[in-house]
C-alpha cells in the first residue's frame, strides 16, 4: 500500500500529476472534490466559492476537515489498488492527517514552478482558475495562510516543474514507479 500526496501552488503541475497517474491506472482522490461537493450542498456555484467554502469547512470542522473528508474516498481505493495519489494538499495539519492513518505507506511531493509561469499557465486553460476573480498572487496568499508552505517543507520528494511537459511527466513516472 502506498498513498501519495501532492501539494503545490495553483499552476505548479498538480493536475497534471494526476493525470500521469490516472493514465498508469492509479486512482486519485481529490481535496477539491470534496470542497466542491460542498459548494453545491450549499447552493453556491464552486467556480465562484471554492476559496470561500474552503475556509468556512475549516472554520466549521477544523483545519483537518477536508484531509478527514477525503479519507474515506481514499480508503475505498485503496482496496482496489495498491497505490492511491491524493491531488491537493493544502497544509501541514493536512500532512498531520494522512501521516497518522497511512504511517510509512504515505509519502508527500512537493511540485514547484515559478509564478510567471505558473500565472501564464492559468491563463493557457481559458478558464478563470482563480475564484472570485482574485489574483494569483492573492490565491497564493491565501493558500500559504492555510500552511500550505509548512506542507511544502515538509515533502519527502520536491519536483521542480519549470521545464517540458514531457520532462515532468517522466519525473512523475519515476515518482509513481
Amino acid at each position: 500500500m502506498r498513498v501519495i500526496g501532492t501539494v503545490g501552488l495553483a499552476g505548479s503541475g498538480k493536475g497534471e500529476f494526476a493525470a500521469v497517474a490516472e493514465r498508469m491506472d492509479v486512482p486519485v482522490v481529490t481535496m477539491g472534490d470534496v470542497i466542491r461537493a460542498e459548494c453545491r450542498e450549499r447552493g453556491l456555484e464552486p467556480a465562484e466559492h471554492h476559496g470561500e467554502v474552503a475556509s468556512a469547512l475549516r472554520e466549521e470542522n477544523g483545519p483537518t476537515a477536508i484531509a478527514e473528508a477525503s479519507l474515506p474516498h481514499i480508503e475505498g481505493a485503496l482496496e482496489e489498488h495498491e497505490t492511491v495519489v491524493v491531488d491537493g494538499i493544502r497544509s501541514g495539519t493536512e500532512v498531520d492527517v494522512f501521516e497518522e492513518r497511512f504511517g510509512e505507506a504515505f509519502s508527500l511531493v512537493a511540485i514547484e514552478a515559478p509564478f510567471e509561469i505558473r500565472k501564464e499557465r492559468i491563463a493557457d486553460r481559458n478558464r478563470d482558475d482563480v475564484e472570485d476573480g482574485e489574483s494569483l498572487r492573492a490565491r497564493d496568499e491565501r493558500e500559504l495562510g492555510f500552511g500550505l508552505d509548512d506542507a511544502l517543507d515538509r515533502a519527502d520528494v520536491t519536483i521542480e516543474n519549470a521545464d517540458t511537459l514531457e520532462r515532468f511527466r517522466s519525473r512523475v513516472q519515476e515518482v509513481l514507479e
